[in-house]
């Protein structure tokens, strides 16, 4: 049977169990109406000039439009038709109103991430980012909202099967509404006050230099791409409270980015390569869309909600984006006034705290009453779970520049998608203000550039790594490093820009960064891969999809040397020994050894870590690596009378890693296979969670890869249920030509649409998986003669409906 028909059957059950009003009839009828036209004509108000959405054969939308402002509007009007429930929940989790939509039918979720909304003010910043845009970006922004607008007014078929069970109608769609999705981007990709939370937490009980243990530096020749007055204060309820109620935004960040120099390519011209890691989803955060007019094109990554390109080439130059996982945000420890709890220390004397109200609604519950309070700090957070003055005497208010009124990065984008050359890509991110993020770039002339833009602070004191006093003002920001003092540099002399989070400057580096960086495998096995030689956009874009673990190289021989038990861990041992790191899901080998590590990260860290190793569970190859050499303390298990050696905890970690696998998959070593757990999540967040029709929705698939490759498969290894399932990854890939930019390649992990019953729901992910991709080019001729549906949009007063 057809899977369209199995999730139509699904669908109907679905609505039958939880919609009971309604008829069988009108379900039918409901279920044929639920795809959006594609092909014919549709008249819609406020168009200058009949404007065609050429649909190729994958469904993605070829723009071709007299002016930028029409297309604008049909961008609007095509996310929209594909992707409405992902622009509806984009818009309500940044504005704080998630629970309004699904109360708490999914966990707390949506309720707790309402309360960070709204105490961090992130739609009243939206809204003030609307008054830093231009004419020009605020046209787009505005002919954007109209076409998502247009398409909510003549629609023929009925809303999307999310707003169906939840008996939702969407509100009109306004510019503030793209604008928060910048936002969220930003809080997402510079989450280090959790990072501090932690080291606050774990150094009431372990030393300094244990904490280091924890976070080793980067080895000597790793890639480079460029407080005291807290003592005695018991902060540890404050610090617990505050990171259990902050919601998870994902922050797993990650992502791959080289531009290589004419010198280095085989057709004299510079090649940019980008995989961007986010969380995982059906559908994937990313949309394909490509935009012509006489005067400009575009084509590339965009995110339904946003006009924009985030990513992809404008005919003239082409650019990528790593996270750069500086330190831009500070949490400062605020001394509330013992004299008057409305009040806290300031430098100069007491200061009142900023005060309003926010009234949360629930659906289905009363509507709960926020206080937020500010400090001149920003925001404190630390009144998550009910507000007042807290035990101590003491609140948490976090400062980053991301919620100031004046950021300027959403016109920033809009600069870098019209900029004419690499001198105009510079320009443009003088605007950007956060996240950080390393920006490569190339234009046609040859010209080859890295920079990372922000808005990075000065701090008088401190490093940044842990909450700071507040009342004192020596650890404020007095400053923020000039644009000419960011890291960033052209036409590198060895022909190449590599980044994948690795360190973006050295030691030598006059300015602070950060004080650590993400582990540096991936640059590594990227610039090793890149040689000396040239390259072609297919080695380049095979380069992608390399799956080998330089850590599992590195580790593996430290954990060899020790005796295992004998049985099955002989002929798990036996397995390894001639493994060469590739993480393939056909094999058993990166299974064994993702299981080894997990349990011997545990094995190693959680007896001194207590309940705080929760928060630090993860692969851990360096800190494993540091221990094994240098630091075999740790391998000592505080909580016995014994004294355990490493060669005890290796063992001992292995045991319980292969008794594990071997409840799941049985005694046959040989046979167990990465991809039995190594999965790409794919699945509908709501969709996933109704009975029947989640897993008729659920578009998961083996994959190759692990945490440390290229070809990035993360795994949340914390979680019992799926500790290997691949949970965050490259959901979208780039590899553009500045020979011929019409030969660039693009691919995103799902499809265009988020509708379950459409045939490209999901019917790009086996060429996602499988290193395939899409060529976004061509006239309307060529376009029609391959298949392509064409819609054409013509002003309401010349044209009519068929």
């Amino acid at each position: 049977m057809p899977r369209r028909l199995l999730i139509r059957i699904a669908i109907a059950v679905a609505i039958l169990i939880l919609l009971p009003p309604l008829f069988a009839g009108g379900l039918f009828l409901w279920m044929r109406a639920q795809q959006p036209q594609t092909a014919g004509n549709v008249a819609l108000p406020g168009l200058d000039a009949p404007v065609e959405i050429i649909r190729d054969a994958h469904g993605v939308p070829h723009i071709f439009a007299t002016n930028e402002r029409d297309a604008y509007r049909a961008l609007g009007y095509a996310h929209a038709q594909d992707r409405l429930w992902q622009m509806e929940t984009m818009r309500r989790a940044g504005s704080g109103r998630l629970a309004e939509l699904v109360g708490t039918r999914f966990g707390d979720f949506a309720l707790r991430n309402d309360r960070m909304m709204r105490t961090l003010g992130v739609r009243r910043s939206a809204e003030a980012m609307l008054g830093t845009l231009s004419a020009q970006a605020r046209d787009a922004f505005e002919a954007y909202a109209e076409g998502v607008n247009a398409y909510l007014d003549t629609r023929r078929e009925a809303l999307p099967i999310e707003f169906q069970l939840l008996r939702h109608t969407p509100e009109p769609w306004t510019p503030t509404d793209s604008l928060v999705w910048a936002k969220l981007m930003g809080l997402q990709l510079s989450a280090n006050y959790r990072d501090e939370l932690f080291r606050a937490r774990v150094l009431e009980k372990l030393t300094p230099q244990q904490v280091d243990d924890l976070f080793p530096p980067d080895p000597p020749g790793s890639p480079v791409t460029l407080a005291a007055e807290l003592r005695g204060l018991n902060l540890q309820q404050e610090l617990r409270r505050t990171l259990a109620a902050l919601p998870d935004l994902g922050f797993d960040t990650a992502s791959n980015e080289w531009a290589l120099t004419g010198a280095r390519t085989t057709t004299g011209k510079p090649i940019v390569a980008n995989d961007p890691h986010l969380g995982l989803d059906a559908p994937i955060l990313w949309y394909l869309a490509r935009i012509v007019t006489p005067q400009y094109s575009i084509a590339g990554a965009t995110v339904p909600g946003v006009p924009l390109h985030v990513l992809g080439h404008n005919g003239k130059v082409a650019w990528g984006f790593t996270t750069t996982h500086s330190d831009t945000q500070d949490l400062f420890v605020e001394k509330i006034d013992p004299q008057d709890p409305a009040r806290y220390t300031g430098p100069d004397g007491p200061l009142p705290f900023e005060n309003r109200a926010e009234t949360i609604r629930i659906d289905g519950q009363p509507d709960e009453t926020l206080t937020v309070r500010a400090t001149r700090h920003g925001p404190v957070i630390s009144d998550l779970e009910g507000g007042g003055a807290t035990p101590s005497g003491h609140v948490l208010a976090l400062s980053f520049p991301g919620l100031s009124d004046d950021d300027s990065s959403a016109e920033a984008l809009y600069r870098l998608n019209h900029a004419e050359n690499a001198e105009g890509v510079r320009e443009a991110l003088r605007l950007h203000v956060a996240p950080q993020q390393n920006v490569v770039y190339a234009d046609r002339a040859g010209e080859v550039g890295l920079i990372s833009p922000a808005r990075v602070p000065i701090r008088r004191k401190g490093d940044g790594r842990v909450p700071v006093p507040g009342w004192t003002g020596e650890y404020d920001w007095t400053g923020f490093l000039p644009y000419y003092a960011l890291p960033q540099a052209v036409n590198p002399p060895s022909g190449q820009f590599v980044n994948a989070n690795n360190a973006i400057v050295g030691a030598d580096y006059p300015y602070r960064i950060a004080t650590e960086w993400p582990d540096p495998s991936r640059a590594k096995r990227i610039v090793e891969m890149l040689g000396t030689s040239r390259h072609s956009v297919d080695d380049v874009a095979h380069q992608q999809m390399d799956s080998v673990s330089l850590p599992a190289r590195e580790l593996l021989p430290e954990l060899l040397k020790y005796p295992v038990p004998r049985g099955m861990a002989t002929d798990a041992v036996a397995l390894l020994k001639t493994w060469d790191g590739t993480m393939s899901r056909d094999r058993p080998e990166p299974l064994i050894f993702e299981a080894w590590l997990r349990e011997l990260v545990r094995t190693v860290f959680a007896d001194e870590l207590g309940p705080d190793f929760a928060s630090y569970w993860d692969l851990r190859p360096a800190a494993l690596v540091r221990v094994l050499r240098d630091k075999p303390q740790w391998c000592d298990d505080v909580a016995t009378s014994a004294t355990e050696t490493c060669g005890d905890a290796i063992a001992a970690a292995l045991t319980d890693a292969l008794t594990a696998l071997e409840k799941r998959h049985g005694s046959t070593v040989a046979r167990w296979r990465w991809g039995d757990e190594h999965r790409a999540a794919l699945k509908h967040r709501m969709l996933g969670a109704v009975p029947l029709l989640g897993g008729m929705t659920d578009l998961s698939i083996e994959t190759d890869g692990g945490f440390f490759t290229v070809n990035r498969g993360t795994t949340r290894i914390r979680d019992a249920a799926a500790p290997f399932a691949h949970v965050h990854g490259a959901g979208y890939r780039g590899v553009y030509d500045l020979a011929d930019l019409d030969n660039s390649r693009f691919v995103i992990a799902t499809g265009q649409s988020g509708n379950p019953l459409s045939r490209h729901w999901g019917d790009l992910v086996s060429m996602w998986r499988d290193g395939g991709s899409l060529r976004l080019s061509g006239d309307r001729g060529t376009l029609t003669t391959a298949g392509a549906e064409v819609l054409t949009l013509t002003p309401r007063n010349t044209g009519t409906n068929q």
